[in-house]
């Protein structure tokens, strides 16, 4: 007995070793977390190449702490943060055309997400991977990300909620299904309208003039444009001086509502002037795919009319020329 006693000991001091020797303190996961913040602020107006450096520093800090055997709690604010930082270098290669490796890094940030067990995460990063396809597509896994982000909000109600459905309802209106859109919008409308008004800098934040973004680009897609006008003019004095390209988006948006009112000089003036008044480092891919849009929604001889061949040569332009 003495043996197994000795033998029951060591085991004892060996697993408490081993817990202490894969801690991190509380306060080294405070001051990360408290850097991811900022870096989730930033985000808003800081370009994307130089964020993604930056981004991929706190990321490659975190991987390292999770390598190691950490207690359960510990794991969990890990996988959060690493969710987070994915998600945010995702979205910094969509702007940059990188959009192989976005949808991987997209699918990073939802095992991440997955593994932290934080089911608002997880429906969040799911919210914010639907812009992918909703963009690039195909538009019918933009329809499924955000649905299953919807789903798992379901009879929560929360920014993370009315951004799922909202989202749903974008990418529907764009897929042509009017009705199902439509209910989309009732749904995020009811729930955006509980809850408490926010205009915080964060990328991970939903205030109103994202969620007016999302019903612009869904009334747009549904060739409400009076609708549309409205929530554009709403959401363009809503936004800071110094911001990244959502209020660019808009502009591109109201002209292609332009285009659906055969208006086709206008839009494709409006879209030339938008893309010209980005400041080079925001001006990204992204927002030439936008711009072509505009090109590709003109119907039939308005393709070649003097407004669209001068917007079709802007965007052929290599970057620095413009």
């Amino acid at each position: 007995m003495a043996d197994l006693a000795d033998h029951i000991d060591t085991v004892r001091r060996s697993v408490d070793r081993t817990l202490a020797a894969g801690s991190v303190s509380l306060g080294q996961l405070d001051l990360i977390e408290e850097r991811i913040l900022l870096a989730r602020q930033e985000y808003i107006s800081k370009s994307p190449a130089p964020m993604l450096k930056q981004l991929l520093l706190d990321l490659q800090e975190v991987e390292d702490l999770a390598k190691d055997r950490q207690p359960a709690s510990v794991q969990v604010r890990l996988a959060e943060m690493t969710a987070v930082l994915a998600t945010l270098v995702a979205d910094s290669l969509m702007k940059l055309g990188d959009l192989s490796r976005s949808r991987s890094w997209y699918n990073t940030a939802r095992h991440a997400s997955d593994e932290s067990g934080v089911l608002e995460l997880r429906a969040r990063v799911r919210a914010q991977a639907a812009m992918l396809p909703y963009y690039y597509g195909p538009l019918e896994s933009a329809v499924t990300l955000a649905r299953e982000a919807r789903i798992m909000t379901r009879n929560r109600p929360s920014h993370t909620a009315a951004f799922a459905a909202v989202a749903e309802a974008r990418a529907l209106a764009q897929q042509g299904d009017k009705a199902s859109a439509e209910a989309r919008i009732r749904d995020a409308q009811l729930i955006f309208d509980q809850l408490p008004d926010t205009s915080e800098e964060d990328a991970f934040a939903f205030p109103l003039r994202r969620f007016l973004l999302y019903l612009s680009g869904t009334f747009t897609a549904l060739g409400r444009s009076s609708q549309a006008r409205r929530v554009q003019e709403e959401a363009l004095s809503l936004y800071p001086a110094v911001t990244g390209i959502d209020p660019a988006l808009l502009r591109l948006e109201a002209a292609l509502c332009l285009v659906h009112d055969h208006s086709a000089t206008e839009a494709c003036q409006l879209a030339a002037a938008t893309y010209l008044r980005v400041p080079e480092a925001h001006r990204t891919p992204i927002l030439g795919a936008r711009a072509r849009r505009v090109i590709e929604g003109l119907p039939g001889t308005n393709q070649a009319t003097p407004a669209a061949k001068d917007l079709r040569e802007l965007l052929e332009l290599p970057t620095g020329s413009r």
